[in-house]
């Protein structure tokens, strides 16, 4: 029978997965922006799509790099709710 603890340790390591698969695409954008707007500042180019085009760029870079260990990252998650699927449901007897 699944009780409490159960879903909240599933919940806890979904919640952790989520973060540290996001966390490197979210890293880039955040230091591209920074790097771009600080580059705005200085040379005082107030352009909307200056922000815009290198973060995609720097995140699309990103997810090709890091892409076969968030997709394995993810796997691993599923692979591990699938395997104890049975306990989850069991009766608890």
């Amino acid at each position: 029978m699944i009780t409490e603890g159960i879903v909240l340790d599933i919940a806890r390591d979904a919640i952790f997965t989520i973060i540290m698969v996001s966390a490197p695409l979210l890293l880039v954008s955040l230091i591209v922006g920074l790097i771009v707007s600080i580059f705005q500042t200085v040379t005082s180019i107030q352009e909307q799509t200056l922000t815009f085009v290198p973060k995609v760029i720097a995140v699309f870079v990103t997810m090709l790099i890091c892409g076969s260990w968030i997709l394995n990252t993810i796997s691993n998650l599923m692979i591990n709710l699938w395997s104890h699927f049975s306990y989850y449901i069991s009766t608890g007897k």
